[in-house]
């Protein structure tokens, strides 16, 4: 759902690139007041996996499309929204300025398709009155698979909106939502079950690891402090996320993803007008062998680097 800047005129970019910062400001100060020690290698670890987990696209039967998880309901659920938010968020402006993946004009957009609406309204309002606190496997797959069809739904609906409001494309508003949430719906689902099963094998194994608000915020003379069960946990993800940055090239789809391909049913083309690469990607559309594993570094080392600012700064002012 990546959009590029070829559907994106300059007042929609602006207000959404200042309404996207506006969140991640916010986000910030929400982070920097948590107080489990396990936050910055939960954020760090599992930025990599989702960054690894967007690059395997995967077919919809019947279709000749494809899609690829978010991630936003699963880090969410893991964290809490607003680190969810900050990480999802440095997912996606790494995505763009060194793979050129989404345009850069853009950019606020997608934080806010994607980012916004899995993390911030998905998650608090689907997700969690569903799943509730009895963490019953049940319940978390049901919660799963509602939240992530309602995020993408929401985000397939906003992509929409502001392709209509960007005037900028001859693509029919109607006709381009026509094609966009069906075929979003089905991403969804593949992801709320994807989503469901992982969550289920971390209530199973290191079930406080899952997001509850008094974990996160309450009790600060009692910080959550990492365990064993929970390094293993983080061991398993970021075991997956090296397996799957290495291992995209084969096993990813190389069927358009659900935007391209609503596109390419008005169109008859993917593309509106030819990309233009940002002069900071290193790896356009991902063209090496390694830039799973690259990507998922760098994504880290951002994350590491934000955070230990801001929790600096907390540190400083207490």
């Amino acid at each position: 759902m990546h959009m590029a800047d070829a559907l994106v005129s300059p007042p929609v970019a602006i207000t959404a690139g200042v309404a996207a910062a506006a969140l991640i400001v916010v986000a910030s100060r929400k982070v920097s007041q948590i107080k489990r020690e396990d936050i910055l290698p939960l954020m760090g670890v599992m930025g990599a996996f989702v960054f690894a987990a967007q690059m395997i696209n995967f077919s919809i039967p019947g279709t000749g499309s494809s899609g690829h998880i978010i991630g936003g309901v699963l880090l969410a659920a893991l964290m809490g929204p607003w680190a969810a938010f900050i990480t999802l968020a440095s997912v996606l402006i790494i995505q763009c300025l060194v793979f050129a993946d989404g345009g850069l004009m853009a950019l606020g957009c997608n934080l806010i398709n994607m980012g916004a609406m899995s993390c911030l309204v998905a998650f608090p309002l689907i997700y969690r009155p569903i799943a509730g606190r009895s963490l019953k496997k049940g319940r978390v797959m049901l919660a799963s698979i509602a939240a992530c069809i309602v995020g993408l739904e929401l985000g397939a609906l906003l992509v929409t909106g502001e392709t209509e409001l960007s005037g900028i494309t001859a693509l029919p508003a109607s006709q381009f939502l026509m094609f966009m949430l069906p075929i979003h719906l089905a991403i969804g689902l593949c992801e709320g079950v994807a989503t469901g099963a992982v969550l289920c094998f971390v209530q199973s194994y290191k079930p406080d690891m899952l997001y509850r608000t008094d974990r996160l915020y309450e009790n600060p003379s009692q910080p959550k402090k990492m365990t064993r069960k929970s390094k293993v946990v983080l061991t398993v993800f970021a075991v997956l996320a090296l397996a799957m940055g290495v291992a995209f090239t084969w096993i990813a789809s190389s069927n358009p993803d659900g935007l391209e391909w609503s596109i390419a049913r008005i169109t008859g083309d993917t593309e509106l007008a030819p990309a233009i690469t940002p002069a900071t990607a290193l790896m356009p559309d991902y063209n090496s062998t390694f830039s799973g594993v690259l990507g998922g570094l760098i994504v880290v080392a951002l994350l590491w680097g934000f955070c230990s600012i801001i929790f600096r700064k907390r540190h400083a002012k207490a």
